[in-house]
C-alpha cells in the first residue's frame, strides 16, 4: 500500500474477540456439520458483484466472487486474485504513484472452467464506469486514465492524477467493495441492471457457487470444489432472510441458525446468555449516526443543523441502547485509525444551546411548543430501516429529544433493501427523500471519507447522502487524497474531522463495533474491519 510504505507501519487494529459474557455451552443437536446457516435482516437487491449497495449484498458477493487483494483480520493487505500487493518497494507502484501494476494468479478459474484474466479486470472497471449501469459509487475508478494488459495475467493501471488510497480502493474492501466479474459472461450486455445473471450468477470464482435464491426467503450457496485456494471446508451455506430480530434470536436459541449477521446491539442482554452462542465484536472503520440532508429547506441553515446536534443526548443513547458497549464519536474516524484526532471539538449535548440556536435562526416557539417561522412549523422527516431493532428504538428516543427543543419529527420506516437501494429503483437515501436518516457506515481500510463528503459524490453519484458540498472540504480532501506523505494526510484529516463536527452534515453518535453472534461450533470466523466473509473458504462447522 502506497501510503504505508511512504510513512511507516500501518497502525490499524481490528478487534475481533469473543465476548467475555458469551456462553460457552454445548450448541446442541441443531448444528448441521458442513452446513452454515446465516440469518440476515433484509434480502439482497441482486447478486451481481458490481451492483452491490449495502453490507448484506457485500456479504453474499464475497462468498462467490473475489477481489484483487483483501485486508486480513489485522488489516494487513493480502493478495487474492493478484499474486502480490503493489507497493513502491516491489515495483508495483511507479511513475510517482501514477502507474500501478498487478500480476494475477494463473490458477484462478471461473466455475465454468475459464481462467480469470486481465480481461476480466478491465471489463469490470469499464462496467463500473458505464453510465448506464446502476453502480452506487465510482470513487477511485474515475481517477483511472486507462488500463493495459501486456499479458493475460498482467494489469497495468494508469492514473490521471495521484490518488493516495488507490491500492486500498481498486477491487478490494474499500468503502464500496467491488469484486472482479466474468467478462465472457457479461460483456455482451449494454448495461447490467436487469440481466438474468443478477438473480442467477452461475459463473463465479469464489469459494462458493450459486445454488438458488428464493426472494424474500433464502439464498443457497454450494461449495466450489475448484476454488484456487483449496476446497472450502463447508459444503453448503444457507442465507435466510428474517426481518424480525426476535424470530432470529429464537432460532439462535434452538440452534436453527449459526450466525446472526450484524445483530442489533439492543439485543445484547438477551443474546449474551444463550447457551452455545459466542458474541464476536468487529471493530469497523465506521460509525452509527444521522445523515442530515443539507439540501432540504430547513436544514440548509447551519444553526438548525447545529441545534439538532446539540439537542441529542448521545451518551444516553449509548447507555440505553448499547449497554455501554460503544464509544461516543467525535467525528467519522474511530480511535484505532492512524488519522484519528482526539482534539476534535464536537457539539455536545446542550438543550439550552439548541434552543438559542433555533431562536437565532428565526424559529420561535409556537402553539404546542413546536417552533414556527414564516407560518411554517419546524417539522423534519426522519427515516430508518424497520428491521434493525436498535435503530427503531433510537428513532423514538431522538424524536422525543428533538420535540423538547421545539422540533416536530415524523418517523418513517422502510425495509433495508428500499432504504439503501439505488435511486433508480426508489432508494430513499440515494433519492434524498428524507431530512434526517438513521443509519450506519462502514468505510474501507484507508481513512478516505471523500465518498461521503465531497461534491462529486453527492448522491446518487456516490454515498454523500447528506448532499454536503463545501469549498473548504473540497480543498482539504484534495490534500488528503493526492499526498503520499502520511503526516501531511493526517493533518488534513484532522481539519476534515473538525469541519464535519462544526458543519454537521452528519451527526455522529458512536463508533461502530458490530455485534456478530455465532455458534460456538462455527470455526474460522475472522472478519476484517470491512467484510465479514472475506475468508469463507477457511470456515467450518
Amino acid at each position: 500500500m502506497l501510503k504505508r510504505l511512504l510513512s511507516g507501519a500501518l497502525l490499524l487494529t481490528l478487534v475481533v474477540a469473543c465476548s467475555k459474557a458469551g456462553n460457552q455451552g454445548t450448541p446442541g443437536a441443531g448444528v448441521e456439520p458442513g452446513h452454515l446457516r446465516i440469518a440476515v435482516q433484509s434480502d439482497v437487491k441482486n447478486l451481481n458483484p458490481l451492483l452491490n449497495s449495502n453490507t448484506t449484498d457485500v456479504l453474499v458477493d464475497a462468498l462467490m466472487f473475489e477481489p484483487l487483494i483483501v485486508p486480513d483480520s489485522k488489516g494487513t493487505m493480502q493478495p487474492m486474485l493478484a499474486t502480490t500487493v503493489p507497493t513502491l518497494h516491489n515495483g508495483g507502484i511507479t511513475d510517482h504513484g501514477l502507474t500501478i501494476t498487478y500480476h494475477l494468479r494463473t490458477d484462478a478459474k471461473w466455475t465454468d472452467g475459464k481462467p480469470v484474466t486481465a480481461a476480466d479486470v478491465i471489463f469490470s472497471w469499464k462496467a463500473i464506469m458505464n453510465p448506464n449501469n446502476d453502480v452506487i459509487s465510482r470513487h477511485g475508478y474515475t481517477d483511472i486514465a486507462s488500463i493495459d494488459d501486456p499479458t493475460p495475467y498482467t494489469v497495468v493501471v494508469h492514473l490521471k492524477k495521484p490518488f493516495a488510497p488507490f491500492v486500498d480502493t481498486f477491487f478490494t474492501n474499500s468503502d464500496q467493495p467491488y469484486f472482479v466479474a466474468p467478462a465472457h459472461v457479461l460483456a455482451r450486455y449494454p448495461n447490467l441492471n436487469t440481466i438474468p445473471f443478477n438473480s442467477e450468477p452461475l459463473v463465479s470464482d469464489g469459494p462458493f457457487r450459486f445454488g438458488d435464491w428464493v426472494h424474500g426467503d433464502h439464498i443457497t450457496l454450494l461449495r466450489n470444489d475448484n476454488f484456487f485456494l483449496g476446497k472450502p471446508k463447508l459444503k453448503t451455506i444457507t442465507i435466510r432472510i428474517i426481518p424480525d430480530e426476535n424470530t432470529t434470536i429464537n432460532l439462535l436459541r434452538t440452534h436453527d441458525i449459526d450466525w446472526m449477521f450484524q445483530a442489533s446491539i439492543s439485543n445484547y442482554p438477551v443474546i449474551k446468555n444463550i447457551p452455545g452462542i459466542d458474541i464476536r465484536w468487529m471493530s469497523a472503520n465506521g460509525f452509527s449516526g444521522i445523515y442530515v440532508n443539507t439540501q432540504r429547506p430547513f436544514l440548509k441553515s447551519l444553526r438548525v443543523r447545529q441545534a439538532v446536534d446539540a439537542a441529542i443526548d448521545k451518551q444516553r443513547i449509548i447507555d440505553t441502547l448499547t449497554f455501554g458497549q460503544e464509544k461516543l464519536a467525535l467525528a467519522d474516524v474511530p480511535p484505532f485509525m492512524w488519522s484519528y484526532d482526539p482534539n476534535v471539538k464536537a457539539i455536545g449535548y446542550d438543550p439550552a444551546k439548541a434552543r438559542a440556536l433555533l431562536d437565532a435562526a428565526g424559529w420561535k416557539v409556537g402553539p404546542g411548543g413546536i417552533r414556527v417561522k414564516n407560518g411554517q412549523q419546524l417539522e423534519l422527516v426522519l427515516v430508518t430501516d424497520n428491521s434493525n431493532a436498535t435503530r427503531v428504538k433510537k428513532s423514538v428516543i431522538i424524536q422525543a429529544m428533538l420535540r423538547k427543543v421545539g422540533i416536530n419529527v415524523q418517523v418513517k420506516y422502510f425495509a433495508g433493501d428500499v432504504l439503501f437501494a439505488p435511486a433508480s429503483v426508489g432508494g430513499i437515501l440515494q433519492g434524498g427523500k428524507f431530512d434526517l436518516a438513521l443509519a450506519g457506515w462502514y468505510a474501507g481500510i484507508d481513512p478516505d471519507d471523500s465518498t461521503q463528503t465531497t461534491c462529486a459524490n453527492v448522491a446518487p453519484a456516490g454515498y454523500n447522502y447528506s448532499r454536503y458540498c463545501n469549498p473548504e472540504m473540497e480543498a482539504l480532501q484534495k490534500v488528503a487524497l493526492t499526498s503520499y506523505d502520511r503526516a501531511t494526510r493526517k493533518k488534513a484529516y484532522a481539519k476534515i474531522q473538525q469541519l464535519l463536527a462544526t458543519d454537521v452534515p452528519m451527526i455522529y453518535l458512536y463508533y461502530e463495533r458490530q455485534m456478530e453472534p455465532i455458534s460456538t461450533s462455527f470455526k474460522g470466523f475472522a472478519p476484517n474491519h470491512v467484510v465479514e466473509s472475506w475468508n469463507a473458504w477457511q470456515w467450518s462447522i
